[in-house]
Protein backbone atom coordinates (compact mmCIF):
# COMPACT_ATOMS: atom_id res chain seq x y z
CA UNK A 1 0.00 0.00 0.00
CA UNK A 2 1.06 3.61 -0.52
CA UNK A 3 0.17 6.28 2.04
CA UNK A 4 0.25 9.94 1.10
CA UNK A 5 -1.38 13.31 1.59
CA UNK A 6 -3.47 14.47 4.52
CA UNK A 7 -4.01 11.72 7.11
CA UNK A 8 -5.84 12.50 10.36
CA UNK A 9 -4.87 11.04 13.72
CA UNK A 10 -8.44 10.94 15.01
CA UNK A 11 -9.41 12.08 18.48
CA UNK A 12 -11.85 9.86 20.36
CA UNK A 13 -15.11 11.59 21.38
CA UNK A 14 -16.52 10.81 24.82
CA UNK A 15 -19.97 11.47 26.27
CA UNK A 16 -18.85 13.31 29.40
CA UNK A 17 -15.96 15.33 30.73
CA UNK A 18 -13.87 14.40 33.76
CA UNK A 19 -15.07 10.78 33.93
CA UNK A 20 -12.18 8.28 33.88
CA UNK A 21 -14.41 5.74 32.11
CA UNK A 22 -16.90 8.00 30.31
CA UNK A 23 -18.79 6.31 27.49
CA UNK A 24 -17.76 6.67 23.88
CA UNK A 25 -19.82 9.17 21.89
CA UNK A 26 -20.33 7.01 18.83
CA UNK A 27 -22.64 9.47 17.11
CA UNK A 28 -19.92 12.11 17.36
CA UNK A 29 -17.39 9.52 16.13
CA UNK A 30 -19.48 8.86 13.03
CA UNK A 31 -19.92 12.58 12.36
CA UNK A 32 -16.22 13.21 12.78
CA UNK A 33 -15.37 10.46 10.31
CA UNK A 34 -17.93 11.71 7.79
CA UNK A 35 -16.59 15.24 8.06
CA UNK A 36 -13.10 13.95 7.33
CA UNK A 37 -14.18 12.01 4.25
CA UNK A 38 -16.25 14.91 2.91
CA UNK A 39 -13.28 17.27 3.34
CA UNK A 40 -10.99 15.03 1.30
CA UNK A 41 -8.87 13.55 4.08
CA UNK A 42 -6.73 10.80 2.55
CA UNK A 43 -6.44 8.45 5.52
CA UNK A 44 -7.31 8.18 9.20
CA UNK A 45 -5.62 6.75 12.29
CA UNK A 46 -7.80 5.12 14.93
CA UNK A 47 -6.52 4.77 18.51
CA UNK A 48 -3.26 6.60 18.20
CA UNK A 49 -1.94 8.90 20.91
CA UNK A 50 -4.39 11.62 19.80
CA UNK A 51 -7.15 9.03 20.16
CA UNK A 52 -6.19 8.31 23.80
CA UNK A 53 -5.44 4.69 22.92
CA UNK A 54 -4.10 3.90 26.39
CA UNK A 55 -7.44 4.93 27.92
CA UNK A 56 -9.54 2.59 25.76
CA UNK A 57 -10.73 -0.86 26.79
CA UNK A 58 -10.25 -3.75 24.38
CA UNK A 59 -13.92 -3.64 23.49
CA UNK A 60 -13.85 0.10 22.85
CA UNK A 61 -10.79 -0.24 20.65
CA UNK A 62 -12.51 -2.88 18.55
CA UNK A 63 -15.75 -0.88 18.37
CA UNK A 64 -14.05 2.29 17.18
CA UNK A 65 -11.95 0.47 14.61
CA UNK A 66 -14.75 -1.69 13.22
CA UNK A 67 -17.06 1.33 13.02
CA UNK A 68 -14.43 3.38 11.20
CA UNK A 69 -13.74 0.58 8.73
CA UNK A 70 -17.46 0.17 8.01
CA UNK A 71 -18.08 3.88 7.59
CA UNK A 72 -15.00 4.50 5.43
CA UNK A 73 -15.95 1.50 3.28
CA UNK A 74 -12.62 1.29 1.51
CA UNK A 75 -12.56 4.90 0.33
CA UNK A 76 -9.42 5.78 2.29
CA UNK A 77 -6.93 3.74 4.36
CA UNK A 78 -7.72 3.12 8.02
CA UNK A 79 -4.62 2.81 10.19
CA UNK A 80 -4.80 1.37 13.69
CA UNK A 81 -2.49 2.38 16.49
CA UNK A 82 -0.96 -0.88 17.76
CA UNK A 83 2.38 0.08 19.29
CA UNK A 84 3.01 -1.17 22.83
CA UNK A 85 6.19 -1.41 24.93
CA UNK A 86 6.42 -5.18 24.43
CA UNK A 87 6.87 -6.96 21.09
CA UNK A 88 4.55 -9.91 21.74
CA UNK A 89 1.77 -7.60 22.92
CA UNK A 90 2.27 -5.36 19.88
CA UNK A 91 1.97 -8.37 17.57
CA UNK A 92 -1.20 -9.50 19.34
CA UNK A 93 -2.81 -6.05 19.08
CA UNK A 94 -1.78 -5.77 15.44
CA UNK A 95 -3.48 -9.10 14.73
CA UNK A 96 -6.61 -7.84 16.48
CA UNK A 97 -6.54 -4.71 14.36
CA UNK A 98 -6.24 -6.84 11.25
CA UNK A 99 -9.25 -8.90 12.35
CA UNK A 100 -11.21 -5.65 12.78
CA UNK A 101 -10.45 -4.68 9.18
CA UNK A 102 -7.63 -2.15 9.52
CA UNK A 103 -5.53 -1.51 6.42
CA UNK A 104 -2.25 -0.87 8.26
CA UNK A 105 -0.76 -0.58 11.73
CA UNK A 106 0.83 2.60 13.08
CA UNK A 107 3.48 1.24 15.45
CA UNK A 108 5.12 3.72 17.77
CA UNK A 109 8.55 2.95 19.19
CA UNK A 110 8.28 1.05 22.50
CA UNK A 111 7.78 3.62 25.23
CA UNK A 112 9.60 3.66 28.56
CA UNK A 113 11.68 0.49 28.01
CA UNK A 114 14.35 2.30 25.91
CA UNK A 115 15.49 -0.49 23.56
CA UNK A 116 18.72 -0.29 21.60
CA UNK A 117 18.65 0.33 17.86
CA UNK A 118 19.28 -3.40 17.34
CA UNK A 119 16.29 -4.07 19.57
CA UNK A 120 14.15 -1.72 17.49
CA UNK A 121 15.13 -3.53 14.30
CA UNK A 122 14.22 -6.88 15.83
CA UNK A 123 10.96 -5.47 17.26
CA UNK A 124 9.71 -3.98 14.01
CA UNK A 125 10.72 -6.96 11.90
CA UNK A 126 8.85 -9.27 14.26
CA UNK A 127 5.71 -7.12 14.12
CA UNK A 128 5.91 -6.89 10.33
CA UNK A 129 6.50 -10.64 10.02
CA UNK A 130 3.78 -11.81 12.40
CA UNK A 131 1.25 -8.99 12.90
CA UNK A 132 -0.70 -9.52 9.70
CA UNK A 133 -0.72 -5.87 8.57
CA UNK A 134 1.54 -3.45 6.73
CA UNK A 135 3.51 -1.46 9.31
CA UNK A 136 4.05 2.28 9.55
CA UNK A 137 6.98 3.12 11.81
CA UNK A 138 6.30 5.98 14.22
CA UNK A 139 9.07 8.00 15.83
CA UNK A 140 8.12 10.50 18.53
CA UNK A 141 10.96 10.60 21.09
CA UNK A 142 9.32 13.35 23.14
CA UNK A 143 6.60 10.89 24.13
CA UNK A 144 8.44 7.58 24.19
CA UNK A 145 11.99 8.39 25.29
CA UNK A 146 13.19 6.36 22.31
CA UNK A 147 14.59 7.72 19.04
CA UNK A 148 14.39 5.63 15.86
CA UNK A 149 17.55 6.72 14.05
CA UNK A 150 17.76 7.08 10.24
CA UNK A 151 20.28 4.25 9.96
CA UNK A 152 17.80 1.99 11.75
CA UNK A 153 15.00 3.13 9.45
CA UNK A 154 17.26 2.31 6.49
CA UNK A 155 17.67 -1.23 7.82
CA UNK A 156 13.88 -1.60 8.10
CA UNK A 157 12.69 0.17 4.95
CA UNK A 158 13.41 -2.78 2.66
CA UNK A 159 11.09 -5.11 4.59
CA UNK A 160 8.13 -5.82 2.29
CA UNK A 161 5.59 -5.14 5.05
CA UNK A 162 7.14 -1.94 6.41
CA UNK A 163 5.58 0.71 4.20
CA UNK A 164 6.18 4.13 5.78
CA UNK A 165 7.48 6.18 8.67
CA UNK A 166 5.70 8.91 10.59
CA UNK A 167 8.52 11.16 11.81
CA UNK A 168 7.62 13.63 14.57
CA UNK A 169 11.10 15.09 15.04
CA UNK A 170 11.20 18.56 13.60
CA UNK A 171 14.81 19.12 12.54
CA UNK A 172 15.19 19.58 8.76
CA UNK A 173 18.38 17.53 8.90
CA UNK A 174 16.47 14.52 10.28
CA UNK A 175 13.82 14.81 7.58
CA UNK A 176 16.49 15.12 4.88
CA UNK A 177 18.14 11.89 6.05
CA UNK A 178 14.81 10.07 5.93
CA UNK A 179 13.82 11.49 2.56
CA UNK A 180 16.92 9.88 1.10
CA UNK A 181 15.29 6.54 2.00
CA UNK A 182 11.98 7.29 0.27
CA UNK A 183 10.89 4.84 -2.41
CA UNK A 184 7.68 3.75 -4.16
CA UNK A 185 7.37 1.07 -1.48
CA UNK A 186 8.34 3.26 1.49
CA UNK A 187 6.71 6.62 2.27
CA UNK A 188 8.17 9.31 4.50
CA UNK A 189 5.40 11.20 6.34
CA UNK A 190 5.64 14.17 8.66
CA UNK A 191 4.16 13.75 12.12
CA UNK A 192 4.43 17.42 13.10
CA UNK A 193 1.83 19.96 11.95
CA UNK A 194 3.97 23.12 12.36
CA UNK A 195 6.81 21.83 10.15
CA UNK A 196 4.82 19.61 7.78
CA UNK A 197 4.68 22.09 4.90
CA UNK A 198 8.46 22.44 4.98
CA UNK A 199 8.84 18.66 5.03
CA UNK A 200 6.47 18.14 2.11
CA UNK A 201 8.08 20.91 0.07
CA UNK A 202 11.34 19.01 0.63
CA UNK A 203 9.77 15.79 -0.63
CA UNK A 204 7.82 14.15 2.20
CA UNK A 205 4.80 12.26 0.93
CA UNK A 206 2.27 13.63 3.39
CA UNK A 207 1.32 14.32 6.99
CA UNK A 208 -0.33 12.45 9.84
CA UNK A 209 -1.99 15.40 11.52
CA UNK A 210 -3.62 16.37 14.80
CA UNK A 211 -4.94 19.72 13.57
CA UNK A 212 -6.83 18.13 10.67
CA UNK A 213 -9.39 16.83 13.17
CA UNK A 214 -10.64 20.40 13.38
CA UNK A 215 -9.77 21.78 9.93
CA UNK A 216 -9.64 18.89 7.48
CA UNK A 217 -10.32 20.94 4.37
CA UNK A 218 -7.47 23.37 4.98
CA UNK A 219 -5.04 20.60 5.85
CA UNK A 220 -5.90 18.75 2.64
CA UNK A 221 -5.32 22.00 0.74
CA UNK A 222 -1.98 22.53 2.49
CA UNK A 223 -0.85 19.02 1.60
CA UNK A 224 -1.92 19.41 -2.03
CA UNK A 225 -0.07 22.71 -2.38
CA UNK A 226 3.11 21.54 -0.68
CA UNK A 227 3.22 18.15 -2.38
CA UNK A 228 2.53 19.89 -5.69
CA UNK A 229 5.57 22.11 -5.20
CA UNK A 230 3.54 25.33 -5.10
CA UNK A 231 5.83 26.90 -2.54
CA UNK A 232 4.45 30.44 -2.38
CA UNK A 233 0.85 29.31 -1.91
CA UNK A 234 1.81 26.53 0.49
CA UNK A 235 3.89 28.84 2.65
CA UNK A 236 1.13 31.47 2.67
CA UNK A 237 -1.46 28.96 3.90
CA UNK A 238 1.03 27.49 6.35
CA UNK A 239 1.65 30.94 7.82
CA UNK A 240 -2.10 31.40 8.24
CA UNK A 241 -2.33 28.09 10.06
CA UNK A 242 0.60 28.60 12.43
CA UNK A 243 -1.46 30.29 15.20
CA UNK A 244 -3.74 27.24 15.17
CA UNK A 245 -0.77 24.90 15.35
CA UNK A 246 0.61 26.97 18.22
CA UNK A 247 -2.69 26.60 20.10
CA UNK A 248 -2.67 22.84 19.53
CA UNK A 249 0.56 22.73 21.55
CA UNK A 250 -0.55 25.01 24.37
CA UNK A 251 -1.15 21.94 26.58
CA UNK A 252 -0.32 18.27 25.96
CA UNK A 253 -2.03 16.61 23.00
CA UNK A 254 -4.95 15.89 22.70
CA UNK A 255 -6.18 18.41 25.29
CA UNK A 256 -6.23 21.47 22.97
CA UNK A 257 -7.65 19.72 19.90
CA UNK A 258 -10.40 18.15 21.99
CA UNK A 259 -11.30 21.56 23.38
CA UNK A 260 -11.74 22.73 19.79
CA UNK A 261 -13.69 19.63 18.77
CA UNK A 262 -16.01 20.03 21.75
CA UNK A 263 -16.78 23.56 20.57
CA UNK A 264 -17.44 22.16 17.10
CA UNK A 265 -19.89 19.60 18.49
CA UNK A 266 -17.73 16.46 18.43
CA UNK A 267 -17.94 15.00 21.93
CA UNK A 268 -16.71 16.21 25.28
CA UNK A 269 -13.70 15.90 27.47
CA UNK A 270 -10.91 13.43 28.06
CA UNK A 271 -10.15 10.49 30.31
CA UNK A 272 -7.95 10.83 33.37
CA UNK A 273 -5.12 11.48 33.88
CA UNK A 274 -5.75 13.95 31.04
CA UNK A 275 -7.93 16.86 32.09
CA UNK A 276 -9.86 19.54 30.25
CA UNK A 277 -8.16 22.61 28.82
CA UNK A 278 -7.33 25.16 31.51
CA UNK A 279 -9.95 27.90 31.87
CA UNK A 280 -7.10 30.35 31.33
CA UNK A 281 -7.08 29.25 27.66
CA UNK A 282 -10.86 29.28 27.10
CA UNK A 283 -10.92 32.66 25.37
CA UNK A 284 -8.05 31.62 23.11
CA UNK A 285 -9.93 28.43 22.23
CA UNK A 286 -13.03 30.43 21.31
CA UNK A 287 -10.94 32.69 19.08
CA UNK A 288 -9.26 29.70 17.42
CA UNK A 289 -12.63 28.11 16.64
CA UNK A 290 -13.72 31.30 14.91
CA UNK A 291 -10.44 31.45 13.02
CA UNK A 292 -10.79 27.83 11.91
CA UNK A 293 -14.30 28.45 10.61
CA UNK A 294 -13.05 31.23 8.35
CA UNK A 295 -10.06 29.25 7.10
CA UNK A 296 -12.21 26.20 6.38
CA UNK A 297 -14.70 28.29 4.38
CA UNK A 298 -11.89 29.76 2.31
CA UNK A 299 -10.23 26.37 1.79
CA UNK A 300 -13.50 24.88 0.54
CA UNK A 301 -13.80 27.44 -2.26
CA UNK A 302 -12.96 26.21 -5.78
CA UNK A 303 -9.26 26.55 -6.50
CA UNK A 304 -7.19 26.46 -9.64
CA UNK A 305 -6.09 22.98 -10.53
CA UNK A 306 -3.02 22.08 -8.47
CA UNK A 307 -0.36 20.76 -10.80
CA UNK A 308 2.37 18.44 -9.69
CA UNK A 309 5.82 19.95 -9.76
CA UNK A 310 7.88 18.53 -12.61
Amino acid sequence: MHLSGSITALATPFMASGDPVGELDLQAWDRLLRSQIEAGTQGVVVAGSTGEANALSDGEYDTLLRRAVALVAGRIPVLAGTGLPNTAKTIALTRRAAACGADAALVVTPAYVRPTQAGLIAHYRAVADDGGLPVVLYNVPGRTGCDLLPATVAALASHPRIVAIKEARTEPERMAELLALGAPTFAVLSGDDPTAARAMLAGAGGLISVASNALPTAMRRLCDLARGGLRVKAEALDAELQPIFDFMGIEPNPIPVKAILARQGYGHGLRLPLTDLSPDHAAAADAIVARIAGIERAAAMPADRIARAG
